[in-house]
């Protein structure tokens, strides 16, 4: 199992990025997703939960109406749309999955999301 994000960088307050979180080594299909955020001195944060269809996701309530995390089933991608970006934003993102008959998640390596002016 192996879970690649890409997409961070340094982006101006109100800026826009999206973050791809590229997936291997299981059937992607068949697992929910999810995505994490971890600022310095702060604790892992729930971010979004994207069901196995993409039909349903849920947000934390300090991104709803600003971030989306829509799939792409054929791709093996899930993505995180960070809209109205703010500074309280800054955070290393990290997407993971639950794998039911490992008995585990597995994470990714992170991808580091500033946001400064």
């Amino acid at each position: 199992v192996q879970l690649v994000e890409s997409g961070g960088g340094l982006v101006q307050p109100g800026g826009s990025l999206r973050l791809s979180c590229a997936a291997s080594g299981f059937t992607f299909t068949n697992y929910a997703m999810s995505w994490y955020r971890q600022a310095p001195g702060k604790e892992r944060e729930l971010v979004a939960y994207i069901t196995e269809t993409g039909i349903s996701t849920n947000y934390a309530d300090s991104v709803k109406g600003r971030f989306t995390s829509p799939r792409d089933n054929a791709k093996n991608i899930v993505y995180l749309q960070m809209n109205s970006l703010k500074h309280e934003d800054t955070a290393e993102y990290l997407c993971r999955t639950w794998i039911r008959s490992h008995r585990r998640g597995y994470w990714g390596q992170g991808t580091q999301v500033t946001v400064s002016s």
